[in-house]
């Protein structure tokens, strides 16, 4: 057991919260960079609160996620990647696996 699970759950959703409004807030940290760099994005955590119990469909998370539609969040913030930045992603996701 980690130490994160001694945690309450009602810290751990405060955190939980924070995290997905300064993520919100912070559009120019593109989920491209996010996967490169972490190996997680505001899609994964879309996924991760499904996974969780959220009784929405992917589209539904996604737009909790981001506040807004993942379609208008897209034409809004996301740029192209480029093939440095996809690479970097590819790194990283490999590095998630390695860790079980």
């Amino acid at each position: 057991m980690s130490q994160i699970d001694d945690l309450p759950d009602t810290v751990a959703a405060a955190a939980f919260r924070r995290l997905v409004t300064h993520l919100q807030k912070r559009h120019d940290a593109e989920n491209i960079e996010l996967m490169g760099l972490a190996g997680f994005c505001r899609n994964c955590l879309a996924d991760w609160i499904r996974e969780a119990g959220f009784e929405g469909d992917k589209s539904a998370a996604r737009a909790v996620i981001h506040g807004m539609p993942m379609e208008q969040w897209k034409t809004r913030y996301q740029g192209e990647a480029t093939p440095e930045q996809l690479a970097r992603m590819e790194d990283s996701l490999k590095k998630n696996q390695e860790m079980g």
